[in-house]
């Protein structure tokens, strides 16, 4: 199946019903534009604070012309009292997201998630940041709070194909190490890795005071194994093809299945941070209304 255009990633029922909804932040964070979230950090509000160093996706306007005259050095003014958030997206391009059982794959259904969460996040006046990973981050864009950077960040998901296996613990290890400034980290991922190295590295990103959360991208067939008489599965991610009969084994896939689903969701439990079940089958504006919905209920 063909990778979406750009233009196809954004859902608009996804954006009306949610953008409603909104997307705040349980825990204060840092950040450094104007947003709805108050806080003792840096932002761009009233009564100027400090300088620090352009970088792309910054509002131009927000740049001390004084001081480019000056040093020939692209600064940002800083103010006190009003901060928004930083929302970096972390979407897994690995090979098994290429699973799909209908129309979609599961990337295909992670990139429009990624995609209108980015557009909510900047509609709003904070900032988004996206990775695109497998087995170590693939293709980055900084963080900006900019909504024209919408369509940057679309094409990235757009042209993004996934090749290798993945690596979820060090990519999110990676992440935690880098991250300067506490924000939120938004994982999607169907997971399919060595679930302790994946909570190891969301308790990373915790100590660090991220709030995290975690959509765990799962086709309808993945969930519910549906298939009859003798199957050939086709490996992903290196793994061999297996000759079987779905009836002989379906209790017991259920079972593992749905065992590796309430261990990750557990462990995301324990480092309080959101676990939330992805249904490819689901539309995309139901999954989003009625997670951000329970995010308004839960501050």
């Amino acid at each position: 199946m063909p990778e979406p255009e750009p233009t196809t990633l954004l859902d608009p029922q996804a954006i009306s019903r949610a953008e409603a909804l909104g997307l705040n932040a349980r825990y204060i964070v840092e950040g450094y534009m104007a947003g709805e979230h108050k806080s003792p950090y840096r932002g761009f509000a009233v009564e100027f604070a400090q300088h620090r160093e352009y970088t792309h996706g910054d509002d131009p306007r927000h740049l001390d012309w004084k001081v480019l005259g000056r040093t020939d050095r692209y600064y940002i003014k800083q103010y006190e009292q009003e901060t928004n958030y930083v929302a970096h997206l972390l979407l897994d391009g690995s090979e098994s997201m290429k699973y799909g059982s209908g129309k979609l794959t599961k990337l295909h259904y992670a990139k429009v998630l990624a995609a209108c969460l980015a557009y909510l996040i900047l509609h709003q006046r904070d900032a988004a940041a996206l990775a695109l990973f497998d087995t170590t981050v693939r293709d980055y864009a900084p963080r900006s709070d900019n909504l024209a950077s919408i369509h940057h960040l679309m094409a990235k998901l757009a042209a993004f194909e996934p090749r290798e296996q993945t690596q979820i613990g060090a990519v999110l290890h990676d992440m935690a190490r880098q991250l300067r400034r506490k924000g939120i980290v938004i994982i999607i991922s169907d997971l399919f890795d060595d679930e302790q190295t994946v909570l190891e590295g969301i308790q990373h990103l915790r100590f660090g005071g991220n709030e995290v959360i975690v959509f765990q991208v799962m086709d309808p067939y993945e969930l519910e194994f549906p298939f009859n008489g003798l199957v050939e599965f086709d490996g992903l991610e290196q793994l061999p093809k297996i000759l079987t009969r779905p009836a002989e084994i379906r209790k017991t896939y259920l079972a593992e299945v749905e065992a590796f689903r309430r261990r990750l969701r557990e462990g995301c439990e324990r480092n309080q941070c959101h676990y939330v079940m992805v249904n490819t089958a689901q539309p995309w504006h139901e999954l989003l209304s009625a997670y951000l919905a329970f995010r308004l209920r839960t501050q």
